[in-house]
């Protein structure tokens, strides 16, 4: 199993006038660039500290306009880590796709990263939510044939040797030879994170790559990558936990008390971008699911992955009711330990990310749950993997490279 860490990185400043309405609405005159300077600089310190206890995956994402996580431009945090980290991977769950009109300079920037990395960088990509668009006036109309387009251009650019010509639907090069490839080969592996998306899901089986769910209710997790498995066998392979992964929020301290008092600060703040609660502000439907940008399929998914029986939100619901659906398990390591294999039991990912840090989280929440982690939950999480016989895709080296399937699909684009 791999384990890693995540935190949004969200905005923290208690005079913050959130838009009554709807999030994304938010102006960025409330942002004072001094509160922002000294929270990237500890949000960076803390994936450093994550590497040094013990974490062997530092997640990174990506939002943009959002007060609830300053990572717009999240491959910069990532460049840094590179040189500052040595032995966690570090996975970009990841990059919007659809937003760039110019791919291959990603394709430039992932390779060198991966290089000063030693050869350590997940290469993750999505599609992201509707804000992403409306935030750089993309057309989600076209959101799924950029990303699928931008997905086999950067493919072709890192595996075959150039120059080429692309001429794509959305994306026209008349000269492709960078001078900047990934050390891994035959490029860096490629996840995908995600919610409820059943064409995303079925897109990754065809593809081998492992998906990740991202903090969603057990049940509609495990239908999720029950799907996979299912279209996995239909195209002809076998799945299995290297294909899996899940984040969710877990936070460890040393008293039942501090757990209790830090879990409630996860819940509070600048929580979540999509849903109220409380003062919370939430990002209005349209916005977050624009025309055109997901299915029938997926907005039904959403639904079922975000409203109870009784019609509430199970995103930012009350502390209690996040316990009671493991939407957040918060406690010392004893405690927390027989919830968090219920979960593992329960979904068998491979791959496990721990969401701590967030809300109105302090660095010192954070810091004490890490050093927890490394010298209690981790260990233990490890065993229990092995029990289990759940194994990453490092452990099996299957589902982090491309099938000839894509490599033949990005010629023909690029062939037309």
């Amino acid at each position: 199993m791999l384990i890693g860490h995540f935190t949004e990185q969200p905005y923290q400043d208690a005079d913050l006038k959130m838009n009554p309405s709807n999030m994304i609405g938010t102006s960025n005159a409330f942002y004072k660039p001094a509160i922002g300077a000294q929270l990237y600089n500890r949000y960076l310190d803390e994936k450093i500290y994550a590497e040094e206890v013990g974490f062997e995956g530092l997640m990174m994402n990506e939002h943009h306009d959002l007060p609830a996580c300053m990572q717009s431009v999240t491959n910069v945090a990532l460049t840094i880590l590179a040189r500052q980290t040595r032995k966690a991977k570090l996975i970009m769950l990841g990059n919007v796709l659809p937003l760039w009109d110019d791919p291959l300079w990603l394709a430039e920037h992932l390779a060198m990263v991966d290089m000063i990395s030693g050869g350590r960088l997940v290469s993750g990509i999505v599609r992201g939510a509707g804000t992403e668009s409306l935030a750089h006036n993309a057309n989600t109309t076209y959101n799924r044939e950029r990303f699928n387009e931008a997905h086999d251009f950067i493919v072709k650019t890192w595996t075959t040797p150039g120059p080429f010509r692309w001429e794509g639907k959305h994306l026209q090069f008349r000269y492709v030879n960078p001078w900047c490839l990934p050390l891994q080969k035959p490029h860096p592996p490629i996840w995908v994170p995600g919610l409820s998306s059943p064409e995303t899901v079925k897109w990754c089986a065809e593809h081998h790559y492992p998906y990740v769910m991202l903090a969603t209710l057990l049940e509609p997790t495990k239908e999720m990558f029950q799907l996979y498995d299912q279209h996995a066998a239909e195209v002809g392979y076998k799945s299995g936990t290297q294909h899996h992964g899940y984040l969710f929020k877990v936070h460890v301290d040393d008293t039942e008390q501090q757990a209790e008092e830090a879990g409630r600060r996860f819940l509070s703040g600048v929580f979540n971008p999509f849903i109220a609660q409380g003062n919370e502000t939430a990002i209005s439907p349209h916005l977050f699911l624009p025309p055109g940008y997901s299915s029938r399929a997926s907005v039904a998914r959403l639904q079922k992955l975000f409203v109870d029986q009784q019609g509430r939100s199970t995103i930012t619901p009350s502390y209690e009711d996040a316990e009671k659906h493991y939407s957040i398990i918060s406690g010392t390591p004893k405690a927390v330990m027989p919830k968090v294999k219920h979960v593992l039991e329960y979904l068998r990912p491979g791959t496990v990310f721990f969401w701590d840090g967030d809300g109105s989280m302090t660095h010192e929440d954070q810091v004490r749950s890490m050093r927890l982690y490394g010298q209690e939950l981790i260990p233990a999480v490890k065993e229990l993997a092995k029990e289990l016989d759940l194994k990453s895709p490092f452990e099996t080296n299957d589902g982090t490279g491309i099938t000839p399937e894509v490599w033949a699909k990005a010629k023909g684009a690029a062939e037309g």
